[in-house]
């Protein structure tokens, strides 16, 4: 569970979030709203990548403010741009990079490497060069590499927003397929239509907070 309370957030003398307080318990929750509106630097409280300015965000009874390796371990995070994530010039190099430094044995991240490319259908692609590869495949990688850490919720930055079509689709089912809780920022409102929960961030305020049934035609409402 990731509870926020009464957090508030601002870079410098411009407010970015204002005193929002929320449970996070669903398995799939979708957090919308337009460029600007607060929704990304929202997702990144959740894993301690950044720190209200007043508030707590709590993960498992864990303050991001305090414990934020022991949280990212639980809550993995998925950037916009794939190649902000990407480290290493070739693909398994890359899975590998995390356990490595967790010190994870060579078998176990062998073991690893090759289940999550499999699941992908990229094992073919393990010693391919990252930077070749097409922009589903990267983030498809960049997904991986949060995936082999077996984090218990995965929190997502617009994964889709580069890609075409055909590989929104695509990343839409990897995420489906999923065991882990799933936090989704996005403007494809189709992908989300059967999450459990649609948040809505306005001016830095949750303005919606609902299903996205009642969510998604609010949220068209409020921005026409």
């Amino acid at each position: 569970m990731i509870q926020i309370q009464n957090v508030s957030l601002a870079y410098g003398d411009r407010p970015v979030l204002r005193d929002i307080s929320l449970s996070l318990t669903e398995r799939r929750i979708a957090v919308i709203g337009a460029n600007g509106s607060g929704k990304s630097s929202f997702a990144r409280l959740l894993n301690g990548l950044v720190l209200p300015t007043s508030g707590n965000v709590i993960v498992d009874g864990l303050n991001t403010r305090d414990n934020g390796k022991d949280i990212r371990r639980k809550v993995g995070f998925v950037f916009q741009n794939p190649d902000n994530q990407i480290v290493f010039p070739v693909v398994e190099e890359d899975l590998a990079f995390g356990m490595k430094n967790l010190g994870f044995s060579k078998d176990k991240i062998a073991e690893r490497v090759n289940e999550i490319l499999t699941r992908y259908d990229m094992l073919e692609l393990r010693e391919h060069p990252a930077h070749l590869l097409s922009g589903g495949q990267k983030q498809l990688l960049a997904i991986s590499g949060v995936l082999v850490m077996e984090p218990a919720i995965v929190v997502l930055d617009e994964p889709t927003t580069l890609l075409d079509l055909r590989n929104r689709r695509r990343i839409a089912r990897a995420l489906d397929a999923l065991e882990q809780t799933v936090i989704h920022v996005t403007h494809d409102l189709d992908v989300i239509a059967g999450y459990d929960r649609a948040i809505v961030i306005d001016d830095g305020r949750v303005a919606i907070d609902d299903t996205p049934a009642q969510a998604i035609p609010a949220y068209q409402r409020l921005m026409s």
